[in-house]
């Protein structure tokens, strides 16, 4: 099987363009590959995408690894299961200090230096990640407290 990407398709992150490549697989792995698709409700073209990205940034970060959440898909780091802008948001919140931070998540200062490091190469993308928790945070604050004047 072929899988090919077409350029001048918008990719994710804004003002990319994907290029033309093709890659082949077996037919045991484009199955596998389309069954995920389906079960995620995405196309394969950009799962395998997904895949490749994620496997790169793996290569580059082998402390972090990429989970699902009800907010969505998010770098995370190995061995518990704080997002790397949990890190970088509690960090910011301890005046930047690693020793502050992996005490206050029970993580081994390594690992925070692991997340600084993704950080430094994803700073948009984690930037983004925070402001919009931070927002979801906020909404469901408000709704609490309106919830508590009815019942007041």
């Amino acid at each position: 099987m072929t899988l090919a990407y077409e350029e001048g398709d918008v990719a994710r992150a804004a003002g990319q363009t994907k290029k033309g490549f093709s890659l082949r697989l077996t037919s045991a792995t484009r199955q596998r590959l389309d069954q995920r698709a389906r079960e995620t409700g995405g196309q394969p073209t950009s799962l395998a995408e997904r895949y490749i990205e994620e496997g790169l940034r793996r290569d580059d970060h082998p402390v972090v690894y990429f989970r699902d959440g009800a907010a969505g898909r998010r770098a995370a780091i190995i061995g518990s299961r704080l997002s790397v802008a949990d890190v970088i948001a509690t960090m910011r919140q301890n005046d930047n200090s690693v020793e502050e931070t992996a005490f206050v998540l029970n993580l081994p200062p390594a690992k925070v230096e692991a997340a600084i490091r993704y950080y430094a190469d994803y700073q948009d993308e984690v930037d983004d990640w925070i402001a919009r928790t931070e927002e979801a945070a906020a909404r469901a604050e408000e709704a609490f407290k309106r919830s508590q004047e009815v019942r007041a």
